[in-house]
């Protein structure tokens, strides 16, 4: 099932995606979820054409928790080695926004990068996971678009403006539930910049598995229900400019669309 969640009339609530197509070439409803959806919920019959909504980030984290270096292609293009752990830093809510919802391009950056990435939703609160209790924890998936100031990156050595700033964490443009850890471990992973290709891999090149990154991060904190894993991006991470519109797609979840806007 795909979750999204979405903004009518000033009203804000969850829906279930029915139809074929595409946010933008229409064909899509919206079954309106009554309550939440990390737990048992019933489906309203009330449906909306997804046209006629916008869409918000299909959910709001506590925190999202982002990997780095967990391609060894995209390690590689930037200089770096594989790390012998995961590689994990914050971005904060503030930086989340939707599809369709404008990057302004940061006023301390000159090179701004997009990098396509799964994002692991999680569905229940969870500490200290075993490996084989990750499927129980995980809501779904979306797409991640982990926009980096590269410069600032390397120039302030923590990342925490570089990759924190607002609107630097599009996530959309909704979670798709029915992907088991196997199907997930082995999709498709592209970005284009006004249509052109410029990053494609598989979940199944990433070093630490979505497995391996559950257990590590909840070794060390508490997850809770619409909390966010990034895991990682794939080669090909490239400039992006003011007026550029970036996708990010993952076979069997969906399309992630933003353009870059100058801030301001």
């Amino acid at each position: 099932m795909r979750i999204a969640r979405f903004s009518i009339d000033g009203n804000v609530a969850f829906g279930a995606v029915e139809g074929e197509g595409t946010v933008e070439s229409g064909g899509l409803v919206l079954d309106i979820i009554k309550g939440i959806p990390y737990t048992d919920f019933e489906l309203s019959g009330t449906k909306v054409p997804l046209s006629k909504v916008r869409l918000l980030p299909p959910v709001l984290p506590n925190k999202v928790v982002a990997i780095g270096r967990n391609y060894a292609e995209h390690a590689a293009e930037l200089g770096n080695e594989v790390p012998d752990v995961p590689v994990a830093f914050f971005k904060p809510t503030t930086s989340v926004i939707g599809s369709g919802d404008a990057i302004e391009y940061p006023s301390f950056s000159d090179e701004l990068h997009h990098e396509a990435e799964l994002a692991v939703v999680i569905g229940r609160m969870c500490r200290e996971v075993p490996r084989e209790r990750v499927q129980d924890v995980i809501f779904g998936y979306t797409c991640a678009n982990d926009v980096t100031a590269r410069d600032a990156q390397k120039r302030e050595k923590q990342w925490a403006r570089a990759k924190g700033f607002d609107t630097s964490c599009p996530l959309g443009p909704w979670v798709e539930t029915g992907l088991g850890l196997a199907q997930a471990g082995d999709l498709t992973v592209q970005a284009t910049v006004n249509g052109e290709q410029r990053q494609l891999g598989r979940t199944s090149d990433m070093i630490r598995s979505i497995e391996d990154l559950v257990v590590h991060i909840t070794e060390a904190m508490t997850l809770l229900p619409g909390d966010v894993i990034l895991t990682g991006t794939p080669a090909g991470v490239g400039p992006l400019n003011v007026g550029d519109e970036v996708a990010v797609t993952i076979e069997g979840i969906g399309t992630l669309t933003n353009k870059v806007i100058k801030r301001g």
